[in-house]
């Protein structure tokens, strides 16, 4: 059996702090401003990584695929073949590289990019988790 539990958890955290993101007072601190898009990006790295090993495990124990890479990549091509994941293939391939890209870099163009498409991620990764785990979202 699957746990999906750091996954919700994961999630859980980064749609709240991403909410949280997107109401910013614009009157805080510009310190303060940048911390909240730190943990946003953070909190999108530890979601991400979750989701992959996830989607991995569900590959090998739910559809019996013997051999499943260990790299997220070629884990989500793999899902995109066997129809599990919602959305297109491109905007899981370019969620990897986001999340390559924020890795020790929150700051600056990277953690930009990667925050104009937190909404997104966000989206399929709900999305993903209902389709794997059977469950609502809440």
């Amino acid at each position: 059996m699957i746990d999906y539990t750091k996954f919700e958890k994961a999630l859980q955290h980064l749609e709240a702090q991403f909410q949280n993101y997107r109401t910013l007072d614009p009157s805080l601190p510009r310190l303060l401003q940048e911390a909240v898009a730190e943990s946003v990006v953070q909190r999108f790295e530890t979601t991400y990584d979750c989701l992959w090993k996830v989607l991995k495990r569900h590959l090998m124990e739910k559809l019996g695929i013997p051999e499943v890479p260990n790299s997220p990549k070629p884990v989500f091509r793999l899902a995109h073949e066997n129809r599990l994941l919602p959305g297109n293939i491109e905007d899981w391939i370019e969620y990897a590289n986001l999340q390559v890209a924020t890795a020790h870099d929150y700051s600056g163009e990277k953690a930009q990019k990667a925050l104009e498409r937190m909404e997104d991620f966000i989206r399929d990764a709900i999305a993903l988790h209902e389709r794997l785990s059977g469950k609502p979202w809440r």
